[in-house]
């Protein structure tokens, strides 16, 4: 099943359980209301403002991780492209005959990391893109240091041109990552929990009504369901709708630039 498909599933099930658990509080109070007339009046608004409280206050710390999660892993793919343009200008630095195959390299492992996040949905496809940048990772670097260690060559390229490789090459494991960084499951699990008791609190406390306030049951349900899909879709920035794909262009354009 793909993220999305299950990021739908899990909003409309939390929108028909928090509905659900509205008419569940409702008969709940009303049953309490003919035992007890003014029983269900007491207490219950301070305890539904403690839960929509610790609600409102969990749904804004999950949903700013998300967009702080999202934009982090988007301006990663902006400084990789800046550590790979980089190092290629710096093999200016290196004697023209060991340019062309270092070159060569440097476009393969470019095509290859464009490609690598693009198969985020394919997980023993993504493994092999990796693993392929790994070891034109290797080859780069031991061919640059083969260069450098050439008589003729003076000792500040190494300085310049190895600190840029090292940039290049690490950022592959920032990225890599800020890719698995996501909530704890028990938070979104905590989030949903307390909408469907928010919900079951808020029907017990509209008990008193003759007639269902569906406008008020359907905008609270459909709220929560949007923002907990929401914060799924932008936790997995590559499978949902909400995508980073644009940031690519930054290498597209960078590899073009190496033609």
């Amino acid at each position: 099943m793909s993220l999305t498909l299950a990021a739908l599933f899990s909003a409309a099930g939390l929108f028909f359980g928090m509905l659900i658990l509205f008419d569940v509080g409702r008969r709940i109070g009303i049953a309490r209301l003919a035992r007890d007339p003014g029983g269900v009046a007491n207490g219950a608004g301070a305890v539904e403002g403690a839960v929509l409280g610790l609600l409102g206050l969990l749904l804004a710390f999950t949903f700013s991780g998300a967009a702080s999660r999202f934009e982090a892993r988007r301006h990663l793919i902006t400084e990789e492209a800046n550590a790979i343009g980089t190092a290629y200008l710096r093999l200016d630095l290196l004697p023209g005959d060991a340019q062309p195959q270092l070159r060569q390299l440097f476009r393969q492992y470019l095509d290859t990391r464009t490609e690598t996040y693009r198969n985020a949905g394919d997980a023993p496809a993504e493994n092999a893109k990796l693993a392929d940048a790994v070891a034109l990772q290797g080859q780069i670097w031991l061919k640059t240091l083969a260069a450098c260690r050439r008589p003729e060559i003076p000792g500040h390229v190494a300085m310049l041109l190895i600190p840029a490789l090292n940039e290049m090459i690490d950022i592959t494991t920032t990225r890599a990552v800020a890719t698995r960084n996501h909530p704890p499951r028990v938070i979104l699990l905590l989030l949903a929990g307390l909408s469907l008791i928010s919900a079951l609190l808020a029907g017990y406390a509209m008990s008193g009504t003759k007639v269902r306030s569906w406008l008020y049951m359907v905008i609270l349900a459909a709220t929560m369901s949007l923002t907990l899909y929401v914060i799924l879709d932008l936790e997995f920035p590559r499978l949902g709708l909400i995508r980073i794909d644009a940031a690519d262009q930054t290498l597209i354009e960078l590899r073009k630039s190496m033609e």
